[in-house]
């Protein structure tokens, strides 16, 4: 197959990681190679040639490290092992090695904020208050009356503290009780997980996608967090969007946790450090740190957390752009393995759209396995949930087993993913919205993904060239893209209905690139500009 690479001229000036393309696989649902229904490595391996082909440079990895999987990965019981479903060393090694070979990257998913309540470390913690590891938990005692020692709650539900019933403490927890947090105030915490990093980046790792980055250190002083403002409820419903979690996450002193992960990443060179920051964008920007030697990549979750309106993105692109630090590398994401899948959240039409707009703003991109093809939220029956999210809290209806599905990649059985009935369902119309289907087909999101890929990469202005807002109404977005002699005026339609694109101070004139309308390509336009509804346009401007 043709691969697409990246002018030498733009290389040069930039490291991979920002003038590269991310795609993010969720182990459990890429690829199962030895029948079991679950996802490993081996099976990532066997589709290796597809991602090269798509054009992506990078690839980032949910967990797969030993875990009783309490919650899929992120309940980690040994930071330098393998869990068996997924395969062995050797198999990560093999892995390694074959992203490599086809000139791409490869991202490991730490999680420091918390291990498994059966890792070694928290085994020792729990066995007595003065064991050597005591401390590397958040053990507390009750409050005065003897209750909880704050109002703290869980992400996933309920109080945040478990009791101990052999040493008569609680310990803190931020998200499942199968999950503590570390005490990241602990200096031998700071120096494990250091360690932790450098195992796997001796081993030739491109860097880390560092999960809660912001929840890493907790107040001091353990003081109750407030109610949300203006919030009416009832404090026996224990749900956490209820309070703001000022004491809980995001303290002053984490950003000296993350400098210290930048210096150990900084002893490898051109490996990357990313930080799921779920925060505004004020406090965001913080996480690039000091002198810029903070997290390389705060992760920008605008566009998976805003409403589809083109007033509130278009304000928010520039809110961001304005905010980073002066060496700062924007980023941006559509999809993860946390929220409802693109396609779900605004409409098939509306998809095309948004990849158009994640793949040409100024910054690093970050694609969700599937989205390329258009995938949807799976409908899962309440007796098949399996996230704990999602038992904790049936009412909320917010499961993320619906955006966790299998990939699909062809009419066969289980689409192609594998030969035994897949751990989450897929969905009926598997057989025609697949790979396979979209391969050669003009029309489909897959061609229309590639495309773009491909144009970014060719051309500088779209993949590292400045970033100019033109004009935004209640329908459109548009900005241009400016490298050298280079220009590209990128018009969205973020509605269902017609809409005009009318330059007030400037005239714009040029030929379409691509557009989600593939008839369009090719064609000439000048100043006033109209388009259908859920239609983009990317114009090389003469």
């Amino acid at each position: 197959m043709e691969q697409i690479t990246a002018q030498p001229s733009v290389r040069s000036k930039h490291l991979w990681w920002q003038n590269g393309v991310i795609y993010q696989i969720y182990p459990r649902s890429f690829q199962d190679s030895n029948g079991d229904g679950v996802g490993d490595l081996q099976g990532i391996i066997s589709r290796l040639d597809y991602l090269q082909w798509l054009g992506v440079d990078c690839v980032w990895l949910s967990p797969i490290f030993s875990s009783p999987m309490a919650d899929f990965g992120y309940d980690i019981s040994d930071y330098q092992g393998i869990h068996p479903l997924f395969g062995t060393m050797e198999d990560f090694d093999a892995l390694l090695s074959e992203v490599h070979n086809r000139g791409m990257k490869l991202l490991l998913d730490l999680v420091p904020n918390h291990t498994s309540d059966q890792h070694p470390w928290f085994l020792e913690s729990k066995s007595s208050r003065d064991n050597p590891k005591r401390n590397w938990y958040i053990w507390h005692d009750g409050n005065a009356e003897g209750g909880l020692p704050n109002n703290w709650l869980s992400v996933f539900g309920g109080h945040a503290w478990e009791w101990d019933e052999v040493t008569q403490q609680y310990y803190y927890h931020a998200f499942l009780k199968e999950q503590p947090d570390l005490n990241w105030r602990n200096p031998e915490v700071q120096e494990a997980m250091m360690n932790v990093m450098r195992f796997w980046l001796d081993k030739g790792i491109d860097g880390f996608r560092v999960d809660v980055m912001w929840h890493m250190v907790k107040d001091q002083e353990l003081r109750d967090n407030p109610p949300f403002p203006g919030s009416t409820f009832d404090p026996k419903d224990l749900i956490y969007d209820h309070y703001t979690p000022v004491y809980s996450t995001d303290q002053p002193e984490v950003h000296e946790i993350v400098r210290m992960m930048r210096a150990v990443t900084d002893e490898y060179d051109e490996r990357v450090l990313i930080g799921e920051i779920y925060l505004p964008i004020h406090k965001l920007v913080t996480y690039y740190g000091q002198d810029n030697k903070g997290a390389h990549l705060p992760f920008n979750f605008q566009l998976l957390t805003l409403p589809w309106e083109a007033p509130a993105i278009a304000m928010a692109i520039d809110e961001y752009e304005g905010a980073l630090p002066a060496e700062g590398w924007p980023n941006w994401v559509l999809g993860n393995h946390d929220k409802p899948r693109i396609s779900s959240r605004v409409g098939r039409a509306q998809a095309k759209v948004a990849a158009l707009l994640l793949l040409t703003l100024r910054g690093t991109p970050t694609i969700y396995y599937g989205d390329e093809i258009g995938m949807r939220d799976v409908p899962i029956p309440m007796n098949e949930i399996v996230d704990p999210q999602g038992l904790n809290m049936p009412d909320l209806n917010i499961s993320r087993d619906p955006s966790r599905t299998p990939m699909q990649w062809n009419s066969e059985i289980n689409a192609g993913f594998s030969n035994h009935k897949p751990w989450l369902r897929l969905p009926f119309n598997s057989g025609r919205v697949n790979v396979d289907k979209q391969k050669d087909d003009k029309y489909s999101k897959l061609h229309f993904y590639r495309k773009l890929i491909g144009l970014r990469k060719e051309h500088a202005a779209l993949n590292v060239g400045c970033y100019r807002p033109v004009y935004a109404d209640q329908q459109l977005i548009s900005y241009v893209r400016e490298w050298g002699d280079e220009r590209f005026l990128i018009v969205l339609n973020l509605s269902h209905r017609p809409a005009y694109f009318r330059p007030r101070q400037e005239s714009y004139s040029g030929t379409i690139l691509l557009g989600t309308e593939v008839e369009r390509i090719g064609m000439q336009v000048e100043d006033v500009i109209t388009l259908g509804g859920d239609e983009g346009l990317l114009i090389q401007l003469s």
